[in-house]
């Protein structure tokens, strides 16, 4: 009878532990609803990094993502569109090779998403898992892996992200992730200088990679606190304006 009884109290404290696991739906969602990114949907984003200036507008197609790159002889301006690639020099349109043209899309792409996100993290492509909730630099962090579908996930969807939900504020205040182009390799980026603007919440990144090969993505944030991770680069974005887009 006790064995009976012990093994019922086991199976209901197993559901109630399957119940309460966090929903990594629920943590991004509550992500996104934190940090204003909703907002996104409904403004016009213009920022600088890295020498040039990148915009975010809204079309009866969908997002327009540009970036204005200023050069001796004249502006070089480059369109991801819904539809396709367009760069244009002087104000006029030029042919450009498919081939670079994705290229310079891919690039583009990459800039604003992790400039806007947790807002990315709910297109259609991605695929989310809760790997537990962790300590990391003493506070507590949900951890949610994303990857993506190949029919819509981009040439990059073999690519693989972790990122640290924030348990008090809800923010991702770290992610890291493994890359397959230009001979793969692994990024683990912490969150800088937060700060909110129109609404939104921006924030920079110090850029680090791990020094030996073969060190699994999901073990990055131990490296990171026990400072065994290299310091590639600051990524720090500036002049940042948010207005309410013209086409809502």
């Amino acid at each position: 009878m006790k064995t009976h009884l012990s093994t019922i109290i086991c199976c209901i404290a197993l559901l109630v532990q399957c119940r309460e696991k966090p929903n990594a739906q629920d943590i991004v969602d509550h992500a996104i609803e934190v940090s204003g990114g909703k907002l996104i949907a409904e403004s016009s984003i213009e920022f600088s990094f890295r020498d040039r200036v990148y915009s975010l507008d809204h079309g009866k197609e969908g997002r327009i993502l540009s970036r204005l790159t200023p050069t001796d002889s004249g502006d070089i301006l480059d369109k991801k569109l819904p539809g396709g690639f367009e760069r244009y020099y002087r104000d006029s349109l030029l042919a450009v090779p498919d081939s670079m043209a994705r290229k310079y899309s891919n690039s583009i792409n990459s800039v604003h998403y992790f400039t806007y996100l947790p807002y990315g993290l709910n297109d259609g492509a991605v695929q989310k898992e809760y790997l537990g909730s962790t300590l990391l630099n003493g506070q507590s962090y949900h951890k949610i892996q994303v990857t993506f579908d190949q029919a819509n996930g981009g040439e990059d969807y073999e690519d693989v992200f972790v990122y640290w939900f924030n348990h008090a504020s809800g923010n991702p205040d770290y992610l890291a992730y493994e890359y397959h182009t230009d001979g793969g390799g692994m990024r683990f980026r912490a969150a800088q200088n937060p700060r909110r603007i129109g609404g939104i919440r921006f924030a920079d990144y110090e850029n680090y990679k791990p020094r030996d090969k073969g060190i699994l993505l999901k073990s990055l944030d131990s490296l990171y606190e026990a400072g065994e991770l290299e310091l590639l680069s600051k990524i720090e974005i500036s002049d940042i304006r948010v207005s309410p887009d013209s086409y809502n």
